[in-house]
Order: structure tokens, then C-alpha cells, then sequence
């Protein structure tokens, strides 16, 4: 799935959240690796709206990671 945006990040979000804790923290953080490019890239055009829409995602899948570990500790 290619996130691009905050609704795309929220879909993926929901898609892993059947799969393992694992698995989820593997997706979310190739993910987040593969935006921060983009947020990069963004940077380098000087778009702002791209960049910051990027940086809303990363905050979405790394919330998530947090949840995730936090959940773990909690079981």
C-alpha cells in the first residue's frame, strides 16, 4: 500500500491490525522509513503541503507503534 496521505495512513493502519504485533511494527516502521523519504523529497522541492502532510503521517504510524508496544507491556 502506498500512504500518501493521512486517509491512506489511517486505511493502512486498520488493514494490519489483524496481524501479529511483529508484523504490524515491521509494516509501520518500513513505512514510516519510506515516508520520511518523501518528507525528504519534499523538503528538497520546498512543498511544504507535501512535507507536512508526510510528517502528519509519520505521526500516525508512529502513534501507532507506541499503542502497539504500549499494549504489549500491558499483557
Amino acid at each position: 500500500m502506498n500512504i500518501d496521505n493521512e486517509s491512506k495512513a489511517g486505511q493502512a493502519i486498520e488493514a494490519w491490525k489483524n496481524a501479529p504485533p511483529e508484523v504490524q511494527l515491521r509494516n509501520l516502521r518500513l513505512a514510516i522509513e519510506s515516508l520520511e523519504l518523501g518528507q525528504m523529497y519534499y523538503e528538497q522541492k520546498n512543498n511544504e503541503k507535501g512535507r507536512n502532510r508526510m510528517i502528519r503521517c509519520i505521526a500516525m504510524l508512529t502513534q501507532r507503534c507506541v499503542d502497539l508496544k504500549t499494549e504489549g507491556m500491558n499483557t
